[in-house]
C-alpha cells in the first residue's frame, strides 16, 4: 500500500501520541494538513509561526 509523505507524518504522530498540534496553515505545507480531517489529532490555529512553536 502506498501512502503519501504527508500520511506517513500524521501516522508517525499518531503512533508517538500526539493529540494536539499548533500551526499556520498555508503555502508549501498544505498538503500535510489534508490527513488531519481523518485523524483524531486536534489542531490550533495560531495567528503567528512564532506563537505556534512556543
Amino acid at each position: 500500500m502506498k501512502i503519501t509523505g504527508a500520511q506517513a507524518l500524521i501516522r508517525s504522530l499518531e503512533m508517538e501520541g500526539v493529540e494536539t498540534i499548533f500551526g499556520l496553515p498555508g503555502g508549501c505545507i498544505l498538503p500535510a494538513y489534508d490527513p488531519l480531517l481523518d485523524s483524531p489529532i486536534r489542531h490550533i490555529l495560531v495567528r503567528h509561526e512564532q506563537g505556534a512553536g512556543h
